[in-house]
């Protein structure tokens, strides 16, 4: 899955699974796998080994990848569908249910 109609930085709601009906800023896309993490979204529990960066280790609680499919982008505080149209000789992202230009 190449082509993506989220970004980094986007408000997502999720639409489907044991998190439905939230809502998060994207923090990362995984192009080639179609995933996306979501900030407060399908937590997990970690139990993480002591390293440099984490000297203590122990358990913690961490976002776990959500399929971009499961997620639709918020605008205006409704959820729509994301399609993409030239804006001059630019191709642009915009919200279905209004016609406005996202970025």
């Amino acid at each position: 899955m190449s082509m993506m109609k989220i970004k980094t930085g986007d408000t997502v709601k999720v639409i489907a699974g044991k998190d439905k009906d939230k809502e998060g800023k994207v923090m990362s896309v995984d192009r080639k796998n179609g995933k996306v993490i979501v900030e407060g979204v399908n937590m997990i529990t970690k139990h993480m080994k002591p390293s440099a960066g984490n000297p203590n280790g122990g358990i913690v609680q961490k976002e776990a990848a959500i399929d971009a499919s499961n997620v639709m982008y918020v605008h205006k505080g409704k959820a729509t569908r994301v399609g993409f149209k030239m804006d001059g000789d630019k191709k642009v992202r915009f919200a279905k249910s209004t016609g406005d230009v996202i970025d």
